[in-house]
């Protein structure tokens, strides 16, 4: 008679995604959700798109403030441009990587450059919010953007894994993330099987395209499956696979998320608002339009 193992299946939770407003369009939302409010230092995980913008029509995200987080945009097509009140103006393509430390306290906006709206076209892309470790959320802000050819990419067996931040798989990304972080794109040929790195406190990984087979069990686009800790993950594909692989160390402490703040404790969330209200944010030079405090 065969064995049949007892064994609990590697994912450990599925998390459903739920529909968000970004004005242009809607997105898909898995962080945070009641029943899990984070992955590793992940509090905060949107797919915007794929959605087709007609000719003059684009993304218009007004400068908005954050606290306590980096924010992290990673897109799979379109193009958007970013301001903040550093006076930092970078536009971010497919395969290039923009980290925004918020730390004390940034203010950006996210818009479609003035070219890639009047074309239309396709966007598609992640953004996630990265909590920062209790030391060094009160960090000086910084913005920093990393080209297509900084990121490591592995190659070999019918995978390739462009390492986006973080250490896996034997290469180490140059973005510093304050905290033990990992953000990873994998495209999987027909046939092929990704082992998921083992050392990481937390992991998920998030199927953008096609089906995987994990452990015997299919998935497709169900949402963000999360991992068990400690498990050694094979994530098989039999006709071709997307997939972002993401998590880090547990964080220190549970944090509260208010609108666009992140924080340890309430106090600094209050704080936070105030300032918003009362206009102590520093401004977006060439961008004066500002998002309200919700009432909320």
């Amino acid at each position: 008679m065969p064995h049949v193992s007892d064994a609990p299946h590697p994912i450990d939770l599925v998390v459903p995604p739920r529909d968000g407003d970004v004005g242009a369009f809607t997105v898909r939302r898995t962080l945070p959700w009641r029943r899990h409010r984070s992955v590793g230092p992940f509090v905060f995980l949107d797919e915007m798109g794929p959605v087709r913008l007609a000719p003059g029509q684009g993304l218009d995200v007004a400068p908005h403030p954050h606290v306590g987080l980096a924010t992290v945009t990673w897109l799979l097509a379109g193009e958007i441009l970013h301001r903040d009140s550093l006076g930092s103006i970078q536009a971010i393509r497919p395969g290039e990587l923009n980290w925004m430390t918020a730390g004390a306290g940034i203010v950006h906006s996210e818009r479609s450059p003035d070219a890639a709206r009047a074309r239309g076209g396709t966007l598609h892309g992640l953004q996630c919010w990265v909590a920062l470790p209790r030391a060094h959320e009160e960090t000086a802000p910084t913005f920093a953007h990393y080209g297509a050819a900084d990121l490591p990419v592995i190659e070999g067996d019918g995978c390739r894994v462009t390492l986006i931040a973080g250490a896996a798989w034997g290469r180490r990304a140059p973005v510093a993330t304050l905290g033990e972080t990992l953000f990873a794109e994998a495209r999987l040929a027909p046939g092929a099987a990704l082992t998921l790195p083992a050392d990481i406190a937390d992991l998920a990984h998030y199927p953008l395209e096609g089906t995987v087979t994990i452990a015997g069990r299919d998935f497709a686009r169900e949402g963000l499956l999360v991992l068990r800790g400690g498990a050694t993950v094979a994530v098989k594909s039999t006709g071709g696979a997307h997939v972002m692989v993401l998590g880090g160390a547990a964080l220190d402490g549970p944090r509260h998320i208010w609108w666009n703040f992140v924080a340890s404790s309430r106090g600094r969330i209050e704080a936070a608002k105030a300032a918003w209200r009362e206009g102590r944010f520093a401004a977006v030079p060439g961008d004066p339009e500002q998002i309200p405090l919700p009432l909320r």
